[in-house]
């Protein structure tokens, strides 16, 4: 079930002040103590918040958030930074996507594309493009991790590393100002490392709830990254990062649709020459 406008708020609050009261959270929603109460105990019963004594405050951020909640977080911001992302995709390429809320939409943005290679170790991806005009669609092998349809382990890295993609799109369960990309699982974080090194070119996707969380595993650093779509401007110092690395970061609300076409037909342009190269 999607959250309530007023739970999406309370978790908000909690994310920016650290904490937040019963009594206060009354007051400013005009309803009653015990009407918040069932909030923050829906939220708690969630993993997004804890109780304490008189409110509740984030969970904690080294324990990751069901998959099914971090579709309902931010869903509206990564549902643009997947638009967004597929106008910087052109058609006739490969592009590989790891697991993830917001890979998903990129790949829902990607319905209308044609001639696309889709190389993936994300159930969930395959069966949004699933019977989409021309399109490959590849899956990975492996272990399936049945809660959020992640194909994972030694095998789908195997896999993958067959392939050399035109793109990849990742996305990761939090990132460090410092530019570090995390996650919580070795075995993703395995196949989203070979998902970088079996791709051309590399874009990040990730909200800005991601700069609020932590995670123990590293999937990489801005070194490897070339693009960075988000909904907001990043902290400082992630973007000072990003100018030391040459990573270019893109927000929704400075998209230029005409920019990404243009970039996109020239893109095709090259593939395009370089097959007739080929073939020369």
């Amino acid at each position: 079930m999607d959250l309530t406008d007023r739970q999406q708020d309370i978790l908000t609050a909690a994310r920016n002040n650290g904490r937040v009261g019963v009594d206060s959270l009354a007051r400013t929603f005009t309803v009653t103590p015990q009407t918040i109460r069932r909030d923050l105990n829906d939220l708690c019963q969630r993993g997004l918040l804890t109780r304490v004594h008189g409110g509740a405050m984030p969970a904690n951020s080294v324990s990751n958030v069901a998959y099914e909640e971090r579709r309902n977080l931010a869903s509206e911001e990564k549902r643009l930074i997947g638009v967004a992302t597929a106008t910087l995709i052109p058609e006739n390429c490969s592009v590989m996507l790891n697991i993830g809320t917001t890979t998903e939409q990129v790949a829902r943005a990607l319905i209308n594309h044609n001639g696309l290679v889709v190389i993936t170790n994300n159930i969930n991806v395959i069966n949004t493009l699933n019977r989409t005009p021309n399109k490959e669609l590849i899956l990975a092998g492996g272990v399936v991790r049945q809660a959020d349809g992640g194909i994972v382990g030694e095998a789908a890295v195997d896999f993958i590393r067959q392939y050399k993609a035109d793109i990849a799109v990742i996305g990761g369960s939090a990132i460090d100002d410092d530019g570090a990309v995390l996650d919580y699982d070795q075995r993703e974080v395995s196949v989203a490392r070979a998902i970088l090194d079996s791709a051309r070119k590399v874009i990040l996707v990730a909200d800005h709830l991601k700069f609020e969380r932590t995670a123990p595993m590293r999937i990489c650093g801005l070194d490897r990254i070339d693009i960075f779509v988000t909904d907001r401007t990043p902290p400082a110092k992630f973007v000072e990062v990003c100018k030391v690395n040459g990573v270019r970061i893109e927000t929704v609300d400075e998209v230029s649709l005409s920019t990404r076409k243009s970039e996109q037909n020239s893109f095709s342009s090259k593939r395009t020459l370089k097959q007739e190269s080929a073939h020369v």
